[in-house]
């Protein structure tokens, strides 16, 4: 009688066939997606006002019913094919918008490994596999970048906003071991080796964080989390590249021992999110040397040029950081999240956070926290993010990572010299990275390039915005924005190896047809007030 009762629903939910049958139909739509995208087919997005989406959305909910298992494949073709046609699609070649990448294709299968498994990794123990193949990664990424093989240690992380927090924290506990037990507060710094004086009171200084002037702002928010306070976080000047100026640190770092205040870090940046400009990192890293302050290198777009034997001088002496943060979910193009964490000595894997967890540590096998990611990451329950990573490596070795690279370095190159060669546009420098900034401008402001006044500049700003938010509406490409002294330049990040000079010739007609439009419109309605 059992075996023709009929299935409960966690039963079908479960049913291996019912797995097989819809991830059959999922490989082939995303086939068959990936082939018109890739091929510059459609439009980027279908853009849809949020509400709509959300509407939309909530609507499969309130009408969720079951309807048995034929039901339930003819409901995952639908929603797979809404999801498709509703969602980005990083893969087409005039997507050149964020440094988030056209993800490798074997890669996104490989993490279904990952998801159908669920394999987390706060414990060994739970993903024996997934921990075994995020240290194989780690060390093989960690000597790429130069590290002592033995010396070094790292974990994988979820993303490098997360990932420079806990670097952060690991840089704060060394530099002021007392903050973990008693708090932020004020303490002295009397010799050039960073030791705090507690008979100093009188002259106690906040911890401070010494960083970028065009850090990503997740900086900001791990010192927020780790209660410096805005005040705290020392911006230091550029040079005429957007890069740390090192004679500027030198003199900042100075003063700040002189005075006894206490150091947490210098963060250094490897590209810039802004413009892609490098720090002169091994500069960098002497002036820290000298006074005795721990580097950090938030390098989560630009670490993976250290893969690439034509660009790996741009992060010259990454291996004299202490900490670096890699996002292999930028230009090792593999699915988000995946950010890597480096220590140049591996005990200071240990030093983010001090805590015990008796239900989760194993007392009788204490030689196994050194696989126990739970002691050296924020997260308990974490994803096993390195496993399709692994998979490419295994199949690919790094000569791919290193094409890849090397692709989209050309490719932007391309861009820089189709803006350059076009009257209308004016081109911030020669692009150090994937990242090319340029604005439009009207004709008749290239014949009165005299008119610098503050109308001008926001009205020239304000025409940027708007031809990206043409862009974006229409379907046609995707940009982004960013602003530099006050001033809105439009911005591409090359992160689809499959982008070509043709595709960004059509971006540009595109932009020379709409800008005028919108420039005639703008002069007609006058500025936006919004």
């Amino acid at each position: 009688m059992n075996a023709t009762a009929p299935k409960s629903l966690v039963e079908i939910a479960y049913d291996s066939e019912l797995t097989r049958q819809c991830g059959r139909v999922l490989v082939d739509a995303l086939a068959d997606h990936l082939d018109g995208v890739q091929a510059g087919d459609g439009l980027v997005q279908r853009w849809r006002d949020p509400e709509l989406n959300i509407s939309d959305a909530a609507g499969w909910l309130e009408a969720a019913e079951f309807s048995g298992p034929d039901g339930v494949l003819d409901q995952f073709k639908e929603l797979l094919e809404l999801s498709l046609q509703r969602g980005q699609n990083l893969n087409h070649p005039r997507c050149v918008g964020h440094q988030v990448p056209a993800p490798l294709p074997l890669v996104g299968l490989f993490d279904a490994v990952t998801t159908m498994t669920n394999q987390v990794q706060g414990v060994y123990e739970m993903g024996p596999w997934g921990i075994a193949a995020e240290r194989a990664v780690i060390d093989r990424i960690g000597k790429q970048i130069g590290y002592t093989a033995g010396e070094f240690g790292g974990l994988v992380t979820s993303g490098g906003s997360l990932g420079n927090l806990t670097a952060l924290l690991a840089a704060r506990n060394e530099a002021c071991p007392w903050v973990w037990g008693d708090g932020n507060q004020p303490h002295a710094v009397t010799d050039e080796a960073g030791m705090h004086d507690e008979g100093q009171r009188a002259d106690a200084r906040m911890p401070v964080l010494v960083v970028h002037a065009d850090a990503h702002y997740c900086i900001d928010r791990a010192a927020g989390v780790m209660g410096i306070g805005k005040a705290n976080v020392l911006k230091v000047p550029l040079d005429e590249q957007r890069r740390m100026d090192v004679s500027a640190l030198e003199g900042l770092l100075a003063s700040l021992r002189a005075d006894g205040v206490p150091i947490i870090a210098v963060v250094a940046v490897a590209c810039t999110t802004a413009v892609g400009a490098f720090d002169p990192i091994d500069s960098i890293a002497d002036v820290c040397s000298r006074h005795g302050v721990w580097l950090h290198v938030d390098a989560a777009h630009g670490g993976a040029v250290c893969l690439s034997r034509r660009h790996r001088h741009l992060v010259r002496g990454l291996e004299r950081a202490d900490s670096v943060v890699f996002d292999a979910h930028k230009m090792m193009f593999v699915p988000a999240v995946c950010a890597l964490v480096f220590y140049r000595n591996k005990q200071n894997r240990f030093r983010a956070f001090e805590q015990t967890a008796p239900y989760l540590f194993d007392p009788s096998a204490p030689d196994m926290s050194e696989y126990d990611n739970g002691v050296v990451t924020f997260e308990c329950t974490k994803r096993s993010a390195a496993l399709g990573l692994w998979a490419a490596l295994s199949m690919f070795g790094l000569d791919l990572f290193e094409q890849l690279v090397d692709r989209v370095f050309h490719v932007a190159q391309q861009l820089y010299d189709l803006l350059d060669a076009a009257k209308q546009f004016e081109v911030l420098g020669q692009p150090q990275a994937n990242i090319v900034v340029f604005r439009f401008l009207p004709e008749m402001l290239t014949r009165q390039s005299g008119d610098t006044s503050d109308a001008a500049s926001l009205k020239l700003s304000q025409l940027q915005l708007r031809i990206r938010r043409a862009m974006l509406e229409s379907g046609f490409a995707y940009l982004t924005q960013t602003t530099l002294s006050g001033n809105a330049y439009l911005r591409c990040t090359i992160m689809n190896p499959l982008t070509d000079e043709s595709q960004l010739s059509k971006i540009i007609t595109e932009v020379n047809r709409v800008g005028p439009l919108l420039w005639t419109e703008l002069q007609e309605t006058g500025l936006a007030t919004d």
